[in-house]
């Protein structure tokens, strides 16, 4: 019944286990330059956790110091986030060792990730034709400048705009919060990792463009109802007013907008080539 996956090459194709090999291969070599960058940030625990991983909750922060800067001088009280120094708690006997464990992973994801791009473009190569693997450069640096920026955003933008609503956030007077380090780091963290992968959103359309799942019809289509999804998040995770808002919607709309324009890109070339 198997006996098709038993077969050799013919005419220099692969049989299904020759592929899986080759995958395995692909994938052993990520986790090695995962685990080797991760091993990397375990090392630099100091740097990685008070120059990096804790500065969002602190006032000197970057992004926290000039928006209360900008408060002052719009004279609008709930821009400034952040202002006094949030105090974490560990009450777990494991918890820092857990916390540094997964930073130090999440940090080896995010400093491997061009070369996981890399070794994805690698494994699919075989498949692409002339014309596409010329690409191919340009691909892995799109695709690693999209992610860098979206950590970015994530930290400097997300996490302290984050930090700020759910530290401030009560559902009684009663209630006094003593904030868990390990929580305070998966949200950090995760939010930054999250972030990165969201603005791959372009990448994801061109692919389901290119297998005609997504056009550009649809994605304009959908567009008002992902402004609201976008101004709903954004009203979520920011404080009350219309300026921090819009801080995070605008970069995710941008980002939709740029979606379309290659959706449309893609179905221009495919007609072009039926034609």
């Amino acid at each position: 019944m198997f006996s098709f996956l038993k077969k050799s090459r013919k005419d220099g194709e692969m049989t299904f286990w020759e592929h899986l090999e080759v995958l395995r291969k692909h994938i052993v070599r990520i986790a090695i330059v995962i685990m080797l960058f991760s091993i990397l940030a375990f090392i630099f625990k100091s740097f990685l956790f008070d120059k990096i991983i804790f500065a969002p909750k602190e006032p000197s922060f970057f992004t926290n110091y000039w928006l209360c800067k900008l408060s002052e001088y719009v004279n609008i009280s709930a821009i400034c986030i952040n202002d006094i120094s949030l105090d974490l708690i560990n009450i777990e006997l494991a918890g820092q060792f857990r916390a540094h464990i997964l930073v130090a992973i999440v940090s080896g994801i995010i400093l491997a990730f061009p070369y996981i791009i890399y070794e994805i473009l690698r494994f699919i190569k075989p498949a692409l034709s002339k014309k596409e693997r010329k690409g191919l450069n340009s691909f892995i640096f799109s695709t690693t400048t999209l992610f860098i920026i979206g950590v970015l955003f994530g930290y400097y933008i997300i996490s302290p705009l984050t930090i700020n609503f759910l530290n401030k956030y009560e559902v009684s007077l009663q209630v006094i919060d003593k904030i868990n380090l390990f929580s305070y780091i998966s949200t950090v963290v995760m939010l930054a990792l999250t972030t990165g992968i969201v603005f791959e959103l372009p990448i994801f359309i061109f692919f389901l463009s290119k297998i005609g799942i997504i056009t550009p019809q649809k994605l304009k289509k959908y567009r008002k109802h992902a402004i609201v999804l976008f101004l709903i998040i954004s009203g979520i995770i920011t404080p009350p007013d219309v300026f921090s808002q819009f801080l995070v919607a605008i970069p995710l709309y941008l980002l939709y907008e740029f979606s379309i324009k290659i959706s449309r890109k893609v179905h221009e070339k495919k007609e072009t080539l039926a034609g």
